[in-house]
């Protein structure tokens, strides 16, 4: 049959799924298909949520730029079991409100006592601080890996960091400490490894901030806090005033305590070889194979254990305190590390390094026995070790030991 002065044919569709039917015009000659009012109903509700989805992934883009205090990675936690918790007092919004952390809040109100009641008008004086804080909530937030809902987060920030602070004025600045604060004493053993946690941390801009609107006029000649931080845990690391002064000098801009601690460790021209890479590094053999090799390992001088040379057949290696302290410090140093990319892996080098060094008891035993390894020779190191250099990533072939691997794997070949 044929149909004379039609321009365009109409044929209607009918798509039947189950008891539902649907009509679609299609225009042929066109070629356009023309939605029915429940199809674009649901295309406008997948655009919503897209675009919702879009902005979420901007957002979490914006914040990959400013995060900086972290949840310690699963697979870690696994490992290395309670290094990243808290023992004593929990700072920050992490570990807020631990029933094992409670009783000891008290202190914090000891200390914000403290500093308050040097002051004319105590709460007017701690509104100020509130109001100070509240101008940089928004910032401080983002500094964290997770959002972050609680009511009271203002006022811990400003409990946590006044905490924070007057320990630091009272025990880093070489003054007698004053009452009521000389009976806390005791507790600096445990914040000294709690304040370096990875999950208890405060931006470090927010520290500063208190550390201002705090000075009082007997102040007047302490230090920075810059200074005041490493001076409180001088005894914690084992380290001469020659360490903190240059440590001070070097115009570090820590995101945190953490942060702060583990670049005083990193010497300014310890830096990774960027204009070199050395492609195929590996690592190396452990203590005993590279002794059957014929290369020697020895104590080294340098300003930081992190300093490790090698030179005919001899690695030097600065000496480092194994204690507990230290067991605490590497880990949440080289977690810090693994959840942030915006910053060198020193740690976790040589982390790894001395995961290839000790295998076994003797491998231990022999870098205690040659000072290397101090304050600590029981068999638990040898695991804490092998555990501090499981799984870490990094860029093997042009990290800061890449050279040393590359020669140490030379000379055992030989």
């Amino acid at each position: 049959m044929e149909i004379e002065n039609i321009e365009e044919a109409q044929v209607t569709a009918v798509s039947t799924e189950g008891s539902n039917s649907v009509a679609v015009e299609i225009n042929e000659a066109a070629g356009i298909r023309e939605f029915t009012a429940q199809e674009l109903a649901k295309i406008e509700q997948h655009i919503t949520w897209y675009s919702q989805d879009a902005l979420k992934l901007k957002e979490e883009a914006s914040r990959e730029n400013t995060r900086c205090i972290y949840r310690v990675l699963p697979k870690q936690k696994e490992i290395n079991g309670n290094l990243y918790k808290p023992s004593t007092v929990s700072i920050g919004p992490y570990h807020y409100g631990d029933s094992d952390l409670r009783a000891n809040e008290e202190y914090k109100w000891r200390c914000l006592g403290s500093l308050l009641a040097k002051t004319q008008s105590v709460g007017e004086t701690y509104k100020q601080y509130l109001k100070e804080i509240a101008q940089l909530e928004g910032q401080i937030r983002d500094c964290y890996s997770e959002e972050i809902d609680l009511d009271e987060f203002l006022e811990m920030i400003v409990r946590d960091g006044c905490f924070i602070i007057e320990l630091f004025r009272t025990f880093g600045s070489h003054r007698p400490p004053e009452e009521p604060l000389t009976t806390m004493e005791w507790i600096l053993p445990y914040v000294y490894r709690d304040f370096l946690l990875l999950e208890n941390q405060l931006p470090f801009f927010v520290l500063e901030t208190l550390f201002e609107i705090t000075r009082m006029p007997a102040d007047g000649d302490l230090p920075s806090l810059f200074v005041l931080a490493l001076r409180f845990f001088q005894k914690a690391m084992r380290v001469p005033d020659e360490f903190i002064d240059r440590s001070a000098s070097a115009n570090l801009r820590p995101l945190h305590l953490l942060d702060l601690v583990r670049s005083s460790l990193i010497p300014a021209d310890l830096v990774p070889p960027n204009s070199v890479r050395y492609p195929g590094t590996q690592v190396f053999p452990c203590v005993s194979k590279l002794r059957s090799a014929g290369i020697e390992i020895r104590p080294g001088q340098a300003e930081s254990f992190l300093v490790v040379k090698v030179e005919n057949r001899v690695i030097e290696m600065p000496s480092i305190a194994m204690n507990d302290f230290m067991k605490y410090l590497l880990f949440n140093c080289v977690a810090f590390e693994q959840c942030h990319k915006r910053i060198t892996k020193h740690l976790s080098v040589y982390a790894t390094f001395l995961h290839c060094l000790v295998n076994t008891d003797n491998d231990f035993d022999y870098l205690y026995e040659r000072k290397v390894f101090y304050l600590g020779a029981d068999a638990e190191l040898t695991g804490f070790i092998n555990k501090l250099g499981k799984d870490l990533l990094f860029d093997i072939d042009s990290c800061y030991l890449s050279k040393l691997f590359n020669d140490v794997n030379q000379f055992y070949r030989i």
